[in-house]
């Protein structure tokens, strides 16, 4: 099995505040790069996970050649890391680079693959773990391994490095009691190998100026909600909008909340990232002098014909609805501009209503948002609700995570999911990535359709797939 095309790598902050799209290096907040393959023969043996040792094909190219083993192991030395990612990612290298590294990662939360034969400056490959939180169906919020800055060097591509960097990324998961791992992913084509299923999709939508939303009887609530601009980057400002976003995430699951340091880092910008741009502005929602919602915006000045026609940028809303619509409703009718770009609309988010469905947009498009990882399934299925019943035995594949492997019964009673070791004969016959592609709400149905899912008893996987999904779509997350 050998990987095709590259991974994405997550760096500047700016589009975990602005929204989430297919965007490059300097407005994204996660790091994923240099495609990387499972050795020649595409084989590892994950019963060395615990030790960081992971044996794979050796050295390319064309033969088949000897076993050696892959080290994963933490990294010590923090220029060598950087430098590793400003060579895979290629990216301008500036003096904020070592910032962004202090906020966005924790000190024992960076892992660094040496090969035997190089290269001997940098290397082999990286990876790192942001601790954040997810909210989840049932309103609770729950600690998850965010997987960023995943790098492998040029010179080491197709080697096994990617395949040793996530199997010791699911046993330490596992061994620190998290149940999660999710990401963000540049290329669709990479996690699903590694037992990630696409949870959330979010849509890009152009709004023209003065847009109308109909919303009547959310009129009275947002009548009381007043709109006040500020610089993102003023003292106080990351403080209150990781506030909002926490009172906001049981309501809406499938958001994710970073760490103080990660909005600090999220609402600081560097002069390279401010070349001929504005200063990123916040626009906070407040009723009866408290905030309750907040999005992140920033303009482009534009003139056609001698007539205003800017472009609006606008993040992930967060906050109610009535705290969305007064954001909404604020930065369709802001001074010179022509156009708003909505970044990270979910796809049940109220807005479409609002304007009467997609034609009612300039244009909308739509892109992967959070793929989830089960790391532990029998913890994670009972952390969530469920919004029907369910009882089925489920055989499942997990090659990275093989204490997940094998045959479970899955049930759902009264809003309660547990998972138990059967023996009984399989109903279904499926990845574990479709599970943590429903595990937030999001319709998997369609899967055995798509011939992605085998079933064994008629029936038993709509009755999985109803259980695990939510009356509205899981909301996208910001970028990290």
């Amino acid at each position: 099995m050998v990987e095709t095309g590259s991974l994405d790598r997550h760096g500047g902050p700016p589009v975990g505040s602005l929204g989430r799209g297919p965007v490059p290096h300097h407005q994204s907040a996660q790091r994923v790069v240099g495609g990387e393959g499972l050795g020649v023969d595409g084989e590892h043996d994950p019963t060395l996970a615990s030790a960081g040792r992971y044996p794979v094909a050796g050295p390319r190219p064309g033969l088949l050649g000897c076993r050696v083993s892959i080290d994963v192991r933490p990294s010590e030395d923090a220029d060598t890391y950087l430098a590793t990612d400003q060579l895979v990612w290629f990216a301008e290298v500036t003096a904020a680079d070592a910032d962004h590294l202090r906020l966005g990662l924790p000190a024992d939360q960076r892992f660094v693959v040496d090969l035997p034969d190089g290269p001997s400056d940098l290397h082999a490959g990286i990876y790192g773990v942001r601790p954040m939180e997810m909210s989840l169906p049932g309103g609770a919020l729950v600690p998850i391994a965010g997987l960023t800055w995943v790098g492998v060097h040029p010179d080491a591509r197709r080697r096994g490095v990617l395949a040793a960097m996530m199997t010791d990324h699911l046993s330490r998961t596992r061994d620190a009691g998290t149940a999660i791992s999710a990401l963000h992913a540049s290329e669709a084509a990479i996690y699903g190998r590694f037992g990630y299923g696409l949870a959330v999709l979010t849509h890009q939508v152009d709004l023209g100026r003065g847009t109308t939303f109909t919303a009547p009887h959310l009129e009275d609530e947002a009548a009381g909600i007043t709109t006040h601009v500020l610089d993102m980057a003023a003292p106080g400002v990351s403080e209150r909008m990781r506030a909002c976003q926490l009172a906001a995430a049981p309501d809406f699951p499938g958001t994710i909340v970073g760490s103080s340091d990660f909005f600090t880092l999220m609402t600081s910008e560097t002069p390279e990232q401010l070349r001929d741009k504005e200063r990123r502005r916040v626009l906070f929602a407040r009723r009866d002098g408290a905030d309750v919602g907040y999005v992140g915006l920033r303009r482009e000045h534009k003139w056609a014909d001698a007539r205003p026609s800017g472009t609006v940028t606008v993040g992930q809303f967060t906050g109610g609805p009535a705290a969305r619509l007064a954001l909404a409703r604020r930065v369709v009718d802001l001074d010179l501009m022509g156009t708003t770009k909505l970044e990270n609309v979910g796809v049940d988010d109220p807005i479409l209503g609002w304007v009467g469905g997609p034609r009612g947009t300039g244009d909308l498009k739509t892109w992967d948002s959070t793929w989830v990882r089960l790391v532990d399934l029998e913890a994670a299925w009972s952390l969530r609700s469920y919004e029907s019943d369910c009882d089925v035995v489920v055989e499942v594949a997990d090659r990275y995570a093989p204490w997940n492997a094998g045959r479970w019964r899955l049930r759902a009673s009264s809003g309660a999911g547990s998972a138990t070791r059967s023996d009984s004969p399989a109903d279904i016959a499926l990845d574990v990535a479709v599970l943590g592609a429903g595990y937030l709400g999001h319709g998997i149905a369609g899967l055995l359709r798509a011939g992605l899912v085998a079933e064994h008893r008629p029936g038993a996987y709509a009755g999985l797939a109803r259980a695990m999904r939510t009356a509205l779509a899981p909301e996208p997350s910001i970028g990290f």
